[in-house]
């Protein structure tokens, strides 16, 4: 039977092993650094600097769905942006992606959040139709930006 339940600082080996199978499924397994310390750190933050739920087969994890609070200008009010929604290949197709999407939401309207956003990989077909399946709009009128590593190191130093 599939649980989903909030993570936990002692399911930060799990989490990790989720998001190393994600980066596979991405085509980037060698873009993962992050350690077992960075998500119990994360974890325990407080304020908190990300949440998840988990979904569980028994004790194993299964899929995770990782996100983090937001603020709408135009809205005067909070959002939550969901980092990574992910579901291992073998126990897809038993609606475990929909109960954690649907458990994020429950957690933006207890939030009070104006909206729930994300992106998709635009070679991600399945992910895709998945999302539009439930009501979930493509936005492609706004450009994906990002400075990281060195670059944002030089940004902060431009001042």
């Amino acid at each position: 039977m599939i649980t989903i339940r909030p993570a936990a600082p002692g399911d930060a080996a799990a989490l990790l092993a989720l998001v190393r199978a994600l980066a596979a499924y991405e085509r980037a397994p060698h873009a993962v650094v992050a350690t077992e310390t960075d998500f119990e750190r994360a974890l325990v933050a407080s304020p908190r600097e990300m949440d998840a739920f988990l979904a569980e087969d028994g004790e194993r994890a299964v899929g995770f769905a990782l996100f983090f609070p937001t603020w709408s200008t135009w809205r005067g009010r909070p959002g939550l942006y969901l980092e990574d929604l992910f579901v291992v290949p073998e126990a897809r197709g038993q609606g475990i992606g929909r109960a954690l999407l649907v458990r994020v939401a429950e957690e933006a309207i207890r939030r009070g959040c104006a909206r729930l956003d994300w992106q998709v990989l635009d070679w991600n077909e399945s992910a895709l139709a998945f999302y539009a399946s439930l009501g979930a709009e493509a936005r492609r009128d706004w450009i994906p930006m990002r400075v990281e590593g060195p670059t944002l190191e030089a940004l902060a130093k431009r001042g």
